[in-house]
This record gives C-alpha cells, sequence and structure tokens, in this order.
C-alpha cells in the first residue's frame, strides 16, 4: 500500500540505517519496524503498567495525606 508519513528526524534516521543496513527499502524497513512494535504491544499485558520503582503509586484519593497521618499508621501495631 502507498501512503505519506510525517516520521521525526530521529525516527526517519533509525529507518533509514535499518533499510541501509538490511538492503531494504525504506517503506519495508519502516513497516517491519510498525510490525515489531505492534507484536510487542499484543504482548504486553493489559493488567497495570510495570512500575517504575520499587513503590506502588495508589489510586487518587479526596485527602491530603499529612505527616500527622503517617504518624498515626506508625503507631498502629502491626503496621
Amino acid at each position: 500500500m502507498r501512503t505519506t508519513l510525517n516520521l521525526d528526524d530521529d525516527v526517519f534516521a533509525e529507518v533509514r540505517q535499518r533499510s541501509r543496513r538490511e538492503r531494504i527499502s525504506l517503506g519495508e524497513a519502516t513497516s517491519r519496524y510498525v510490525r515489531d512494535a505492534l507484536r510487542a504491544g499484543a504482548q504486553v499485558p493489559a493488567a497495570p503498567a510495570a512500575l517504575r520503582s520499587k513503590y506502588s503509586v495508589l489510586p487518587a484519593r479526596d485527602e491530603i495525606i499529612t505527616t500527622e497521618h503517617v504518624r498515626r499508621l506508625m503507631d498502629q501495631p502491626g503496621i
């Protein structure tokens, strides 16, 4: 299928480099990148996104957590 795409310069450079390295057309290189990304996306579970650190992010609430809240929780046994 023939179409026109506007690519960012860095993306175009990657596609052009792949097309030269693999001796294929720009269109084929672009198709391979898109296909690879689609396959990778299909393998990602729909569950919560991966954490960026060891700490979980809780859902937003209509309550502001203060130092006093934290101190009260720390004073409770078992927490």
